[in-house]
């Protein structure tokens, strides 16, 4: 009797030991970089500091307003703002990503420049479009399935303007510009899944919690376009540290 209740008291701690390894041997997590061979000009400023010709000089020429069209850090030779998505839906998706935790995500203006340039927004989620300047700015979107939205930002509106047409997902970024002050220009990027990252100032990038197996991903910039469209990866359990994405110089001029 006693060899049955130890044999049940194994088989138990091993099921309750393996449950966990199990269910995490199911998802991967990649992470890469994008960088640019060759030699890069940062571009000129879209408003230069100080320009008093500039609309609405006080606040847009106040510090100026960088050309986010193409960024690349001279150190790493990573290149910004490089959008990395799962081309397609998965069958499964980690429990913690079913939902987005946030329902909201913010769109922010200051200096007359749109914050972040790229904006991750998922089909469950509305933006949320807010101004930190002290001048008003209008929303202009140009999506391809969802509805076009084209709104006044009051001065300083913290309280901001909801946006609840992104329940469709967008085959590519959506450009986001503003009549008012037309340089600048932004990009949404709205999926029904969550499996999407934006590169940083280094050209990194991140994609959590991936079900285990082959996957194809697109990965496209604003100026050059799809640098690759089908970037296929093998993410294996645990961490997936993938090869550089070289961007040659000359296809982002």
């Amino acid at each position: 009797m006693r060899k049955v209740l130890a044999l049940a008291t194994v088989c138990t701690v091993t099921a309750m030991g393996l449950a966990p390894v199990t269910a995490q041997a199911q998802w991967g997590t990649i992470k890469g970089q994008v960088t640019v061979t060759g030699d890069f000009a940062p571009l000129k400023a879209l408003v230069a500091k100080g320009d008093a010709g500039a609309k609405d000089a006080d606040v847009c020429a106040a510090a100026g307003v960088p050309d986010e069209t193409v960024v690349v850090d001279p150190e790493s030779k990573g290149l910004a703002n490089v959008v990395v998505w799962l081309a397609k839906k998965p069958a499964k998706i980690h429990p913690d990503l079913a939902k987005s935790k946030n329902p909201e995500v913010t769109f922010d203006q200051k200096g007359c420049q749109f914050i972040p340039h790229v904006l991750l927004v998922r089909t469950d989620q509305k933006v949320r479009v807010l101004s930190n300047d002290g001048v008003a700015h209008n929303t202009h979107t140009y999506p391809l399935k969802n509805k076009q939205e084209n709104f006044i930002v009051a001065p300083n509106d913290r309280a901001g303007v909801a946006v609840p047409s992104v329940s469709l997902e967008e085959r590519l970024p959506a450009k986001v510009g503003c009549d008012i002050h037309p340089w600048m220009q932004a990009w949404w990027v709205i999926l029904d899944h969550p499996y999407a990252a934006v590169t940083n100032a280094k050209g990194e990038f991140e994609i959590a919690d991936l079900p285990v197996g082959e996957h194809e991903f697109r990965v496209w910039q604003e100026k050059a376009g799809y640098l690759e469209k089908t970037y296929k990866v093998t993410v294996k359990a645990g961490e997936n540290k993938l090869t550089p994405i070289k961007v040659q110089a000359a296809t982002l001029k």
